[in-house]
């Protein structure tokens, strides 16, 4: 038998997926809490939970990914906010970081103060297209080499400005690499260089900064953060490959206890022939997170985020009660009197989300007469929706929480799917398929067929 061992170190949870590589089926899963100080404890007890089900195996493949000790944490720092700073995000968002703060134009002595207080890992710094400004991306540079950061700054903007960047961090002493512009024209994404160069920092830097390199003696290697191998999942299931089909454009919701993560994979088109195209070109395979969605650490805020019309449906004195045991002990699961309480909260988040994460149709006035706009993805034909993340996978009732994503009325000119197929991931498996795919894609593909349960 050939195996692979694979496993997610999450926030609170280490999760582990066993494979038989030759069947091309999940032997088992298990979990154990994620022990920080030394995640190789974690790693032991969720390895004995493995083996109380499988015996002892001898894994040909040990693969990992992590979120743990908080995730990969950036900021990013543009020019214009709706151009090379949001492009600068979406780069950080797609190669799995958690990111904090999106800064634009001159960086003030205040936003290097509330740098400093947020303690990024990687700063993205772009600004400018190819031969634009290269005033402010300078000016920003100087901000952060003379600052006391000791986050990493990958330099991704105007290629004019490079030459005197890499002098300014030189002599400061201060540690960076370059890459490619993220918007190099006007309207013209580039952030696939600025992705791979957050993905090398994190695996030749970061891991070993937060103490998950000690991990090397039981796992061959940990290969990309979490976000990043449920995104690989995601995108495979969907594009496919020369030997293994896809299942086509989709989207998928992953809630957690910290933030509410949204994936579409759908090339971006106007909803009809004559709509007129408006903001910044978005990516093929794109990823959204909503930090003040989550169903554990970020309640509250969940709570203030919902629309009146979900808040009416909540009963508030249960949720102060239910907020109270949830600040007090994050890793509680509701009982028989909250259950009700969840449902109705994580159907509010992934509605929301999922709000957030489409176009939007609207109109505009011109002297021609009214013109139909579209800003973002057009996600109204897409098929297939699938959903991961404890309050969904635990569900007595998920379809009711897949109706979230679709159309409704209330969701007026929002680009949502119209009626679509809900497939679960019951076994929480999509970190460990988007590990086993950097190897194996075709058997990835084909355990996630078989394995993500139709609802």
């Amino acid at each position: 038998m050939k195996c692979a061992l694979l496993a997610d170190f999450g926030s609170t949870y280490t999760k582990l997926t066993a494979v038989d590589l030759m069947k091309e089926d999940i032997l088992a899963t298990s979990k154990a809490f994620t022990t920080i100080e030394d995640v190789n404890i974690g790693l032991g007890n969720a390895l004995d939970h493995l083996e109380t089900q499988i015996g002892k195996k001898e894994y040909d493949l040990k693969l990992a990914c992590s979120s743990a000790a908080g995730g990969l944490r950036m900021v990013t720092v543009g020019l214009v906010k709706e151009l090379t700073a949001k492009a600068s995000e979406m780069a950080a968002l797609n190669a799995g970081a958690k990111v904090l703060k999106v800064f634009s134009y001159e960086l003030t002595d205040d936003n290097m103060a509330e740098m400093k207080d947020l303690r990024p890992e990687i700063i993205l710094l772009s600004g400018g297209i190819d031969g634009g400004n290269k005033e402010v991306i300078i000016q920003n540079a100087r901000k952060i080499a003379s600052s006391d950061l000791e986050a990493i700054t990958i330099v991704a903007g105007n290629k004019v400005a490079t030459d005197i960047i890499r002098k300014i961090f030189d002599e400061a002493g201060k540690d960076y690499v370059v890459t490619e512009n993220v918007m190099p024209d006007y309207n013209k994404l580039n952030i696939e260089p600025a992705r791979s160069k957050i993905r090398e920092v994190f695996l030749n830097r970061i891991i070993f900064a937060k103490g998950l390199g000690k991990i090397k003696d039981t796992m061959n290697d940990i290969v990309m953060p979490t976000p990043s191998a449920v995104l690989k999942a995601i995108s495979i299931l969907s594009h496919g490959t020369l030997k293994e089909k896809g299942l086509g454009e989709l989207l998928a919701i992953d809630v957690g206890g910290a933030t509410t993560d949204v994936y579409s994979i759908a090339e971006q088109k106007p909803f009809e022939g004559n709509t007129v195209m408006k903001g910044l070109p978005e990516p093929e395979d794109k990823r959204t997170v909503e930090g003040d969605l989550g169903l554990k650490y970020s309640l509250d805020s969940l709570y203030e985020a919902l629309n009146m019309t979900q808040k009416s449906k909540i009963d508030l004195e249960a949720f102060k009660t239910y907020l109270e045991k949830v600040l007090e002990d994050p890793s509680i699961l509701p009982d028989d009197d909250a259950q009700l309480l969840e449902h109705q909260l994580t159907f509010g988040a992934i509605e929301e989300a999922v709000n957030r994460h489409v176009g939007e149709l609207s109109i505009q006035y011109t002297i021609h007469g009214s013109v139909r706009c579209q800003q973002g993805k057009d996600l109204t034909t897409i098929r297939t929706i699938v959903g991961t993340g404890g309050p969904m996978i635990n569900s007595k009732v998920p379809t009711e929480l897949f109706e979230a994503v679709l159309y409704n009325d209330a969701a007026g000119q929002r680009l949502k799917p119209k009626e679509a197929k809900f497939y679960l991931d019951h076994k929480y498996i999509l970190a460990a398929m988007g590990l086993l795919a950097t190897y194996y894609p075709e058997k990835a593909i084909r355990i996630m067929k078989k394995e993500l349960k139709k609802v």
